[in-house]
């Protein structure tokens, strides 16, 4: 394929928005290698497995020819439509046929239909000339046959699973259609979007396929929640109308590239499953850091640390009286994990705060890998961007003294229940 792996990067720097009061990155959020990163007084849905409405409707909403300039792109920038024309071939409609749930499902976001089978509908982006298609895992997930039309095309294409990450919420799919079908799309540079910059998504929202959207780049550094539990970092949010069935779909800028793969939207916990306006994409950066290993042996393993922790506020630091106004607290530690072979420990008097249980009088980190850990976000990122066997380098306070530590990071599980420390 005509693309090169990287490793995730930091778009812009920029931290995420900070939530007031005591708890600023909640607790009970598990740092099992990429952490669960609860996200208050809001829901999060996976914008695919929606059941299909069948048919071969072709709506296309639009919002004119206003152009769309990027500052990145000195004023090089498409309208809506010629983005439009020239992406839109490239953009997958997928159908996956489920199979029947013997027990209830794991995965909240499948419409309960579903679970006795039935068809989910999703998006899907064309890497390349011999047939790569990447979607959301969570279009494909429990499928017992996939099937594929490009673009504009009516005919379906039975589609193979190369394979899958469920951390990182990405699949890459292979059809043998012929490379007059297909028409890959170019992948940009997602660290290069700042808030502000307009996008346009191109998918297929509750079945209807080859609807577009724009709108622009609301904020950056996101952390979403991937079906298996843990979180993805790095992540674009937009007000471009992201809704189910657009998972697996392009975010693209601009220039016409695909900087994201849209995947969750935010419905406000109003009772609907639309879109309020608020939309996840994972970015593309992370996604080529993937693919070649999705390729190449179907599956892709992530660094794992082994704790259950949280971040520390002023606020809290004052109520507990901590050592330090910042720092990561740890509330537990997987016994048996590569930080309890470290000596690293949890929590052992639980409190409730704010509504939330946590435990106090665990230890604290304050430094990794030399530089000053603030939030919990930092220790996510970084062990996201190390390999399993990879060391990290942790300055932290036990009872008060300062301690380091050298974690050698094991292999994340598949699940964090999987993983979460018992008792």
């Amino acid at each position: 394929m005509d693309y090169q792996p990287q490793p995730p990067q930091n778009d812009q720097g920029q931290k995420p928005a900070e939530k007031t009061g005591f708890l600023r990155s909640p607790f009970g959020s598990a740092l099992l290698g990429g952490a669960v990163v609860a996200v208050v007084g809001a829901v999060l849905l996976l914008t695919g497995a929606v059941k299909s409405s069948g048919g071969g409707t072709t709506t296309v909403v639009q919002t004119g020819a206003a152009p769309v300039v990027s500052k990145s792109s000195a004023g090089s920038g498409n309208t809506v439509d010629q983005i439009y024309k020239a992406d839109g071939n490239g953009v997958a409609f997928i159908e996956s046929t489920l199979k029947p749930q013997q027990t209830e499902s794991l995965n909240p976001f499948i419409e309960p239909e579903s679970q006795s089978g039935g068809t989910a509908t999703g998006s899907g982006i064309v890497l390349d000339n011999q047939g790569h298609i990447l979607t959301n895992n969570h279009v494909i997930e429990g499928a017992s046959k996939i099937e594929v039309k490009l673009g504009a095309s009516e005919k379906q294409y039975t589609a193979e699973v190369v394979g899958t990450d469920p951390a990182s919420d990405l699949a890459l799919l292979k059809v043998e259609a012929p490379t007059s079908e297909l028409t890959p799309l170019k992948l940009g540079d997602s660290a290069k979007m700042e808030v502000g910059d307009p996008v346009v998504a191109i998918g297929n929202p509750f079945g209807l396929d080859r609807t577009v959207t724009s709108g622009i780049v609301s904020a950056l550094q996101r952390q979403i929640q991937a079906p298996d539990g843990f979180s993805i970092n790095n992540v674009i949010q937009t007000d471009a109308a992201i809704n189910p069935g657009n998972s697996g779909g392009p975010l693209i800028n601009a220039a016409g590239e695909v900087i994201g793969i849209n995947s969750q939207i935010e419905t406000g916990g109003n009772g609907s499953n639309g879109n309020v306006g608020i939309g996840f994409a994972i970015p593309i950066n992370t996604a080529k850091s993937v693919i070649h290993e999705l390729e190449t042996k179907g599956t892709v393993e992530h660094a794992y640390l082994g704790i259950e922790g949280g971040t520390i506020t002023p606020q809290l630091a004052q109520a507990f009286n901590l050592p330090v106004k910042e720092g990561v607290l740890i509330q537990s530690v997987e016994k048996g994990g590569p930080s309890d072979k470290a000596g690293l420990q949890g929590g052992t008097t639980p409190v409730t705060i704010e509504g939330a249980e946590l435990k106090v009088g665990g230890d604290i980190i304050i430094e990794a890998d030399g530089k000053k850990i603030n939030n919990m976000e930092q220790i996510v990122e970084l062990v996201n961007g190390k390999k399993p066997g990879e060391e990290v380098t942790l300055k932290f306070l036990h009872e008060g003294k300062e301690k380091t530590a050298t974690v050698t990071l094991g292999t994340r599980p598949a699940k964090v229940e999987e993983a979460s420390p018992k008792g």
